[in-house]
């Protein structure tokens, strides 16, 4: 059964979903989509599928799959080359979150003809997003960042490697496709480090300083969900984990409006620097970063292990916890694994000091507490 939901945009949600991609595209006059995927996907059975399926609804689809694992401004800038020289009149991105965000900023960057990185928010870029994006579909393969239902992209400069939000709320997608079979291929690593990406985010938003009860609420549900789902997701997967798993990367994104915090300061230079996955520097971070919160929010790390079924209520059991869990699905619990070494923790902390994640964490972070935290970490 496919359901449908407005969360703010259109998402049909359920096995099959991807099957109404074609009608859609052709009830909004479309015959040239450019679909924007990673290298990977693009070589897995159920997309050639979907290809196929597009052609044979008389469809002229074009591939552009030429993305960094971490998104970079090229990437983009190739990607609206292949739009223009395709002639397209859609853009549907499918896959992650890196082909979400070249997806994303490709459709930005086809209307709104800027260098790329004066949009970034950050600076005041998004007074410039004044034209509107071309018919923009998203459809997850992952269930991690949630990007399908987001309105921003990070892309890194080429050169500083710097990352960039792109935001603006005309760039969220007209419809989501979110169908839980698409994410029946993934591997058990990818399922295990996205996973935790979607709790990461929940977890983030849920503890974020700002006030917005609503994004608590589905934050806490999506912790919910994750902490009972993801294991079994991973190594033994069924139809309900990959549906849980699916909906609550997708609340995580919709939450996290509400703010991120310290995890994903730490996370992001590692991605940027060391170009480790998104999602496993995530997974390593959170329980340190976790820790360093504790004090001072103590009913909100509760509220979190009541809703994660642990017996103790205690901050500290909830990170104990989430070492557990990384543990449990095959993920490592220090950086030094990830390729980490004590020679980069310096320019990390720099760069995590410089991120826009920490100042909505609940208590201020500083260049001195970054380093102690990737100390901790490594």
């Amino acid at each position: 059964m496919i359901h449908q939901f407005n969360f703010p945009t259109v998402v049909r949600f359920g096995e099959g979903a991807i099957q109404e991609l074609g009608s859609y595209l052709k009830s909004k006059g479309s015959q040239r989509p450019l679909l924007i995927t990673d290298g990977v996907v693009a070589k897995l059975a159920f997309f050639e599928k979907i290809l196929a399926d597009l052609r044979q609804q008389g469809l002229t689809p074009e591939l552009f799959c030429d993305i960094s694992k971490n998104p970079v401004k090229s990437d983009v800038l190739k990607g609206n080359e292949a739009y223009h020289q395709h002639s397209s009149d859609a853009i549907v991105g499918l896959g992650g979150g890196a082909a979400m965000d070249v997806a994303r900023a490709v459709a930005l960057s086809i209307n709104n003809t800027r260098e790329l990185l004066e949009y970034d928010e950050l600076t005041g870029g998004d007074q410039y997003i004044t034209e509107p994006i071309p018919l923009f579909i998203t459809v997850p393969t992952t269930a991690g960042t949630g990007s399908e239902v987001g309105r921003s992209a990070i892309i890194s400069d080429d050169v500083t490697r710097k990352k960039h939000i792109l935001f603006h709320p005309t760039l969220m997608a007209q419809v989501v496709f979110a169908d839980l079979e698409l994410t029946y291929e993934l591997p058990p690593a990818v399922t295990a480090a996205t996973g935790m990406d979607a709790l990461t985010h929940n977890i983030e938003a849920y503890l974020a300083k700002n006030y917005h009860p609503m994004a608590d609420g589905i934050a806490l549900e999506g912790i919910r969900m994750i902490t009972r789902s993801l294991e079994k997701a991973v190594n033994q997967p069924n139809a309900e984990s990959r549906r849980e798993m699916l909906l609550a990367s997708l609340m995580g994104a919709v939450a996290f409006q509400k703010g991120l915090g310290v995890v994903h300061s730490m996370a992001h230079p590692l991605s940027a620097l060391l170009d480790t996955h998104h999602g496993l520097a995530n997974a390593i971070c959170l329980p340190y970063g976790l820790q360093f919160n504790i004090n001072g929010f103590e009913n909100r790390f509760a509220t979190m292990a009541q809703v994660m079924n642990l017996a103790d209520h205690g901050g500290e059991a909830v990170v104990e916890a989430l070492f557990g869990l990384n543990r449990q699905i095959g993920l490592p619990t220090q950086l030094s694994s990830a390729g980490v070494e004590e020679a980069h923790l310096e320019e990390l902390s720099t760069l995590a000091s410089e991120d826009f994640a920490h100042p909505n964490n609940p208590k201020p972070v500083s260049r001195k507490d970054f380093l102690k935290l990737y100390r901790a970490a490594l």
